[in-house]
């Protein structure tokens, strides 16, 4: 049941209370929702008049409030918060679950051969590139130089560590071997982020009293919370990348995996 338009709804903060772990996990399933990469143009730009024109205080005869909300989220996928411009599809927060999952699949499906260890490390650390410019800040833009530095840094430091490790792990367990895509993106996290979020280890982030009133910036802070980021992006990342290869090892002594190994495992792992 929809509910009528009210002209006091905060479309700048999430639909959902930010101070409840519910209230964040639907504010981020539908951030991250990967339906909104097939929406066309003509829905993007109908999202963007709904929300421009809300904010002018103009609203469309027979707006709902439903229909408000899911234009503003529409508006949040495709259009970058502070320039405004139009975002690279694949660079999009809706885009990140199906590029993420084929990635990670296909890094932890060819982790044995040096070319493959090169094309897949590479292909990943590109994305990451595109996804760091795609949401990038407006008020503090990264320069070029800078966007370069850190993506020819963390491809390289992943490829050195994806390859360094196989080599030492051909003679041990395939489990080891397994994980070493995961030990890879994670090398590959500690260099990008303290190098992409260079100009905040310099200058500090802002520090705000309890008010939001704004007190100063703090280097300190910037590098406790550049700290915390790496850390939880390997969390993250480490559910996907280090469960599956214990499964994988158990299948693959499995006579029907041997038969089609490569097509089947690349599906599976994905």
């Amino acid at each position: 049941m929809t509910t009528e338009i009210s002209t006091s709804i905060n479309i700048k903060e999430p639909r959902w209370d930010q101070g409840t772990f519910m209230g964040r996990a639907k504010h981020f399933f539908t951030v991250t929702d990967p339906r909104n990469v097939l929406l066309t143009n003509e829905q993007l730009e109908n999202a963007h008049k709904v929300i421009s024109d809300y904010r002018q205080g103009v609203m469309s005869p027979g707006l709902t409030e439903d229909e408000l909300w899911r234009a503003k989220y529409i508006f949040d996928s495709a259009f970058h918060p502070d320039t405004g411009e139009k975002m690279i599809l694949i660079g999009r927060m809706s885009a990140q679950v199906p590029m993420n999952m084929t990635i990670t699949g296909c890094m932890m499906t060819f982790y044995k051969t040096t070319p493959a260890v090169v094309l897949w490390q590479w292909i990943n650390q590109s994305f990451n590139a595109i996804v760091n410019y795609t949401n990038r800040s407006g008020d503090a833009p990264l320069s070029v130089n800078q966007l370069g530095t850190a993506y020819v840094s963390a491809t390289t430091g992943a490829v050195a560590t994806a390859l360094g490790l196989n080599a030492l792990t051909k003679h041990i367990s395939p489990l080891v071997g397994r994980l070493v895509p995961f030990a890879a993106v994670a090398a590959a996290n500690c260099i990008n982020i303290p190098l992409m979020r260079q100009r905040e280890l310099k200058h500090g982030i802002p520090i705000t009293d309890e008010n939001d009133n704004r007190l100063g910036e703090s280097t300190t802070a910037a590098k406790q919370a550049i700290s915390q980021v790496v850390v939880s992006r390997i969390l993250m990342a480490s559910p996907g990348m280090a469960i599956p290869p214990f499964l994988m090892n158990t299948l693959e002594k499995k006579a029907f995996l041997k038969v089609l190994f490569t097509f089947i495992t690349l599906f599976i792992q994905v």
